[in-house]
């Protein structure tokens, strides 16, 4: 299986979706848990729910294969992204509960680990590179929509609940100010969301990596509680209901970023 697909669009935006996947090649799953393999951490149906994409003609970038086998939301070297906080890896060894993904060891090494990089962390960020440059070429900017989702409620990160929208713009680095402003206020306006910018998340890898507004490209990331459009206990259904209410908002946040970077600084 192809570690990624990709559709591209008309539009200067390119929505990543990173943590969506599911597919843990057999040789990998032959040696997980059961509790890994239930994929707890999955970005549950993210793809489905941002099923207005195509609409807007922005291009579409998501990962086929589990955050497990590898975090394309984490940097190749594996720098925390969160000095002095606990999070996971870039080839994660627990869950977000602490239950351990391998039955038994060995552990991935570093062979293993940078065999992962090289089938599917790099694939995916070729992809988003290059598409991202094409934008910029064609429309005379690029922006980029980190899409993610979580549990609201992971004790081992954060203490409490969650927010429901979660706008990590790395500390205001990433994107225009303009921007950053609109998508904060189209996201404030939803009634009855909660709404933090550059909270518990202000954006991985990716969000830090490519949003470069010197250079024309603007990135955004949206860390989704998942209690806004699905069932976050096993096995994860999602609702239709919370989606047909959770859509018309997401989509007046990516609206006001296409909007708001018709002439960028």
């Amino acid at each position: 299986m192809e570690p990624c697909r990709f559709r591209a669009g008309t539009q200067p935006l390119l929505v990543s979706i990173p943590h969506a996947g599911t597919y843990i090649p057999p040789d990998l799953a032959a040696r997980m848990t059961d509790a890994a393999l239930a994929l707890p951490d999955t970005d549950w149906h993210v793809g489905r729910l941002y099923d207005f994409l195509d609409a807007l003609g922005a291009s579409v970038l998501i990962a086929t294969h589990s955050r497990y086998v590898i975090d394309l939301n984490r940097p190749p070297d594996n720098t925390n992204l969160y000095p002095g906080q606990d999070t996971t890896g870039l080839v994660p060894v627990d869950t977000f509960a602490r239950e351990p993904i391998y039955r038994t060891p060995p552990l991935p090494d570093a062979r293993d680990v940078n065999d992962r990089i090289e089938r599917y962390w790099r694939p995916y960020h070729e992809q988003l590179q290059g598409e991202l440059a094409r934008l910029r070429d064609v429309h005379g900017y690029a922006l980029l929509w980190d899409a993610h989702s979580i549990a609201s409620e992971v004790p081992r990160f954060f203490a409490g609940r969650l927010p429901d929208f979660n706008l990590g713009t790395a500390g205001g680095t990433s994107c225009d100010a303009a921007l950053e402003r609109a998508v904060t206020a189209a996201a404030q306006r939803s009634q009855g969301h909660s709404v933090v910018l550059n909270g518990r998340f202000k954006g991985g890898y990716i969000t830090r990596a490519y949003g470069r507004p010197n250079d024309r490209i603007h990135a955004i990331q949206l860390e989704l509680s998942q209690r806004t459009y699905m069932n976050e206990k096993a096995p994860y259904e999602f609702s239709d209901a919370l989606a047909a209410r959770l859509r018309p908002v997401l989509r007046e946040l990516i609206e006001a970023m296409l909007h708001g970077a018709r002439a960028p600084a």
